[in-house]
C-alpha cells in the first residue's frame, strides 16, 4: 500500500495548487502539517501561474493499494 500526503493551497486569483509527498511518518498530526504549509505560505517558497500561495484549503493522506497482474 502507497501513502500520501496531499497538502492544498489556494493561490491569489483563487486557484487550487496540491503539493503531495510519498511516504508520510505514520504519526503524523494535522497541527505539524498546518504547521508548515502555513510556513510555506509565509516564506513564499513556491511560485504559481495563479499567484502566490494565500491559504490553507485540504490536507489528507491518500492510500492506495496497486497490485500488478502477471
Amino acid at each position: 500500500m502507497t501513502k500520501t500526503l496531499e497538502m492544498g493551497f489556494r493561490n491569489e486569483q483563487g486557484g487550487s495548487v496540491t503539493l503531495r509527498l510519498l511516504d508520510p511518518k505514520p504519526d503524523l498530526t494535522m497541527a505539524q502539517v498546518r504547521a508548515v504549509m502555513q510556513k510555506i505560505i509565509t516564506k513564499n517558497i513556491f511560485a504559481t501561474s495563479g499567484g502566490d500561495l494565500t491559504q490553507v484549503a485540504s490536507i489528507q493522506v491518500r492510500s492506495v493499494d496497486v497490485q500488478d497482474l502477471a
